[in-house]
């Protein structure tokens, strides 16, 4: 019988789980799984050399990939008190002019600029799932194999995460007409997941469920879509938003007399399945009582940033022991450098201190968050947890899928900017992105699009006054 073959990479320097190592051989069986790691060895002769250091490549937790083609659209004053509200009015009208194609488009482009600037996996929050009049595709999962189709393409590892969404507010407060394209029945959630199994199981993405929050999902729904997602596969992860802005905690806590991450501890098995997306507006004691479910707090720090909604308190959740990941969420940044930096920047303003995400153990800030955010980001993803960096599930399009290594410059806190040397996307390719087939087809079917590369077909231009006069409500 033949021996597996395998494939070598040696790196001058790469980051591995125990921090910096220098003279790294890499090597990775034809299945795609990294079989062995050697620091301190000469080159072999014929292997292939890194363009620069290894690092891991960044999970990212959190994805709404259609909103990457109109975040520039909301940079300017449409009235005086512009908020969350404002900008989630231009998301809503954005989203009801998203067809299959388009969205294919602009996941494909953005997925590769993802790899670009450091991702190699990502946690798609799908919701919109039913056609411009709201009226379900006949096949319902049709926006949801976009997505997976523009991975495959783009050689992004995917974890897709259909929502659930059915209320426009607590207290089973009906939808809103703008609300159509996302309105799921749990039975017909569950359905649909189980017609997904197979597609993601045959591409080696990741399938779960993202329950949108406790506004848009009443208590009965909740707890049916978790047990029902739980009897079809027990490891799958769980999403949510929680607690992002200071409304949603005052709306929660009219309704229940409980805090919205307080409501979710007391009333669903929170677990180390689970990721709560933001949890931005938590007590103390929530912060402790989260962190000690195991559950990963997936922080978007630009897009935070960007609608205004608070600082997270990392250095509480730490020292509860709370695992972390980041996402770019609206994509209004796409750089897994920069949510980094952003998040270190957000806590030092915010406690006056510097270098305040460093460690006793990792003393450099940049290494320290790096590793905390991969390994974090992983475990969330719906990875498997065996020893990293060494055990990883075969993938096809990347080589470094265990320990997700892109040859990027080493992630420092400076005003150089960070620039991607090379991704390999396949078991014998080490190359730049823009060569690889998915970009030239993203840019084809987005360019001829003609308001732009990034601008859905015949979309009229959205003005300020468009966001007037609309009741302001969570999305």
């Amino acid at each position: 019988m033949s021996q597996p073959l395998h494939r070598q990479l040696f790196a001058a320097n790469a980051l591995l789980p125990t921090g910096w190592a220098r003279d790294v051989l890499m090597q990775w069986d034809e299945a795609g799984r990294i079989t062995e790691v050697t620091p301190g060895v000469l080159a072999p002769a014929g292997a292939e050399q890194a363009a620069g250091p290894l690092l891991p490549g960044m999970p990212n937790l959190h994805s709404h990939a259609f909103q990457r083609a109109f975040a520039g659209l909301t940079e300017y004053r449409g009235q005086a008190d512009d908020s969350f509200w404002s900008w989630r009015n231009l998301m809503y009208r954005f989203a009801q002019r998203i067809t299959p194609e388009s969205l294919e488009a602009i996941a494909t482009w953005l997925y590769v600029e993802m790899l670009e600037a450091g991702y190699t996996s990502v946690c798609e929050f799908h919701y919109v799932h039913h056609d411009q009049g709201g009226t379900p595709y006949a096949d319902d999962a049709t926006l949801s194999q976009a997505l997976l189709r523009a991975a495959r393409n783009a050689g992004m590892g995917i974890t897709l995460l259909p929502v659930l969404y059915q209320t426009s507010g607590f207290a089973a407060k009906p939808p809103r007409a703008d609300q159509a394209r996302f309105i799921r029945s749990t039975d017909n959630m569950l359905s649909l997941l189980e017609r997904l199994a197979p597609a993601t199981q045959a591409q080696g993405a990741v399938l779960g469920l993202a329950p949108h929050s406790l506004r848009a999902v009443p208590p009965e729904s909740l707890s049916a879509a978790v047990q029902g997602l739980t009897a079809l596969n027990p490891k799958a992860p769980i999403h949510i938003h929680i607690a992002e802005q200071t409304q949603e905690v005052d709306d929660c806590l009219a309704w229940s007399n409980r805090r919205p991450v307080q409501w979710l501890l007391e009333h669903a098995p929170v677990d180390e399945r689970w990721c709560l997306v933001h949890a931005t507006h938590m007590t103390p004691d929530e912060y402790a009582a989260a962190a000690r479910t195991g559950a990963v707090a997936g922080i978007c720090p630009t897009t935070e940033a960007n609608l205004g909604d608070g600082i997270f308190d990392m250095p509480l959740w730490l020292k509860h022991g709370g695992r972390w990941g980041v996402g770019s969420d609206s994509h209004a940044c796409v750089n897994a450098a920069e949510e980094l930096l952003m998040l270190e920047y957000s806590q030092r303003l915010s406690r006056r201190q510097r270098n305040v995400l460093a460690s006793a153990a990792q003393a450099e800030v940049a290494t320290a968050m790096t590793l905390q955010a991969v390994q974090g980001g992983r475990r969330q993803r719906g990875a498997p947890l065996q020893a990293w960096p060494w055990a990883s599930r075969p993938t096809w399009w990347c080589w470094m899928h265990a320990m997700w290594l892109c040859a990027i410059c080493r992630l420092t806190a400076c005003s150089r900017p960070m620039s991607l040397a090379a991704t390999a996307l396949q078991p014998s390719t080490a190359c730049g992105l823009r060569a690889c087939a998915a970009y030239p087809k993203a840019a084809m079917c987005c360019t001829r699009l003609p308001r732009g590369p990034l601008w859905p077909r015949a979309l009229p231009p959205l003005r300020p006054t468009d966001t007037q006069g609309v009741e302001p409500i969570f999305p």
